[in-house]
């Protein structure tokens, strides 16, 4: 929290003990840099009159803050209660955002392993169906056939709900 407001300890605290997790406060502009630098943080709290008084410095701070999520908040209006909750709020925003951003990765490499399989499956059976096929090496095709066949049952029954990944 950067903020130079009286009572930013108390309000830091109040909102730590509400949420679970530590909280840093810097009463100044420099301090609430040199804090950016040092550490990666979850969420960033700038007062809104530091912010809006010097927009260049509050570039830095979003700059720096890197996927910390911004919260501006006027002390003036804004209680400790109702910045708490609009921490809590970013926050559960963020995991909502990393469950999809997760769902579609799994369903992109499970396409694609789907897209793989169903390649080697092919393959295998169309070298099994060739007349120059030794008699040492069919069993083999005939294994990778079986194996690719079982694996795409296996990401098939994704499907229905089952994850596999």
């Amino acid at each position: 929290m950067i903020a130079s407001m009286e009572g930013a300890e108390n309000c830091a605290q109040w909102i730590a003990g509400e949420l679970g997790s530590n909280v840093e406060v810097a009463a100044t502009r420099k301090a609430g840099l040199a804090a950016l630098r040092r550490a990666e943080f979850g969420v960033v709290v700038v007062e809104e009159s530091l912010a809006e008084s010097d927009p260049d410095w509050a570039d830095q701070v979003w700059e720096l803050a890197g996927l910390a999520l911004p919260v501006q908040v006027n002390f003036a209006i804004s209680g400790c209660a109702r910045l708490s909750r609009e921490v809590k709020a970013a926050l559960m925003r963020r995991e909502g955002e990393q469950t999809v951003a997760r769902r579609a990765a799994v369903t992109e490499v499970e396409n694609d392993l789907k897209s793989a399989v169903t390649g080697l499956l092919l393959e295998s059976q169309l070298a099994l169906r060739e007349p120059s096929v030794s008699a040492a090496l069919e069993p083999k095709l005939r294994h990778l056939v079986e194996l690719a066949g079982a694996l795409r049952e296996r990401l098939r029954g994704d499907t229905e709900g089952n994850r596999i990944v």
